[in-house]
């Protein structure tokens, strides 16, 4: 949930009005970060209300070069860009720039989140109308990685099984008191 309701947001606005107060005495009114009320005030004149809503986007490849080609051809700031483009966070700009500048084009492609993986994949074993029903059908190359395959599996289990049974509470002797 947003910190701030849409409603709140638009009061901001209007009590800031077109330039009649100043964002200081805007932010001091409402208890808020003059940045802040600059950004809303940026946002909806831009875009109107929509500029006011909480907006979860991941952007492609080409739309953030779009963005820093238009931020560099007509000199606009951070600021000023993210509220052109509607991008509800302008710190992401520099990182965006920075990144473009060591790798290009595919620096800025979506990057897969969270922790990767550990293990590889096993091999996918078919199953289907085409699929090789006997070992026969199968070629040498194929048996040889499903043998491999097994072995990996079985070494595993083996080492699971010894590491269950250390940790396996021991039973203690009983002390001759």
């Amino acid at each position: 949930m947003s910190k701030y309701s849409l409603a709140f947001k638009q009061s901001v606005v209007e009590f800031y009005g077109n330039g009649e107060r100043s964002y200081q005495e805007v932010s001091t009114r409402f208890a808020i970060d003059p940045a802040t009320v600059r950004k809303w005030v940026a946002s909806h004149a831009a875009h109107g209300s929509a500029g006011l809503v909480k907006k979860f986007s991941h952007y492609n490849a080409d739309f953030k070069l779009s963005v820093l080609q238009r931020m560099w051809e007509d000199g606009l700031s951070y600021r000023q860009t993210a509220a052109i483009f509607d991008v509800r966070n302008a710190s992401c700009l520099p990182d965006w720039e920075r990144r473009y500048e060591r790798g290009g084009i595919e620096a800025l492609a979506p990057r897969r989140r969270g922790r990767p993986r550990s293990m590889p994949k096993s091999p996918i074993i078919a199953s289907g109308p085409d699929a090789p029903h006997s070992d026969d059908a199968k070629s040498r190359e194929d048996l040889l990685a499903e043998l491999n395959y097994l072995r990996m599996e079985n070494a595993y289990l083996k080492k699971l099984e010894a590491l269950t049974q250390q940790r396996a509470p021991k039973k203690r002797k009983s002390s001759k008191r």
